[in-house]
């Protein structure tokens, strides 16, 4: 598959974003899907992830907060953002995985103000 992450931008803490990753090519629903985060100077992290019969896993960091979806029929996984926080500040990447198959979207910047 090849990945098209969208949805980022500018909000104030204690808003919302939804991001969204959308996949082309076959097979989506075999793979497992991921959202990961990388702030300027941190290495990059898990965030959450979506197996393709929508069992979840979050960070600590975000639980309660965010929450990952797909739509299989559309190709597509999501991550609703609430409540942010300016440390949620980072460049967001959806990755999929499936046996030897590893897909990187390009990125998608998040900047929540104080």
């Amino acid at each position: 598959v090849q990945l098209q992450a969208s949805g980022g931008g500018l909000v104030q803490a204690g808003g919302s974003l939804r991001l969204s990753c959308a996949a082309s090519g076959r097979s989506f629903v075999r793979y497992t899907m991921y959202w990961l985060r990388q702030a300027p100077g941190k290495q990059r992290e898990l965030v959450a992830s979506i197996t393709g019969d929508g069992s979840t896993n979050y960070a600590d960091s975000v639980k309660g907060r965010f929450t990952i979806s797909r739509d299989n029929a559309k190709n597509t996984v999501y991550l609703q953002m609430n409540s942010l926080k300016p440390r949620d500040t980072a460049v967001y990447y959806c990755n999929a995985k499936w046996l030897i198959y590893d897909t990187w979207g390009q990125g998608t910047q998040v900047t929540v103000s104080s």
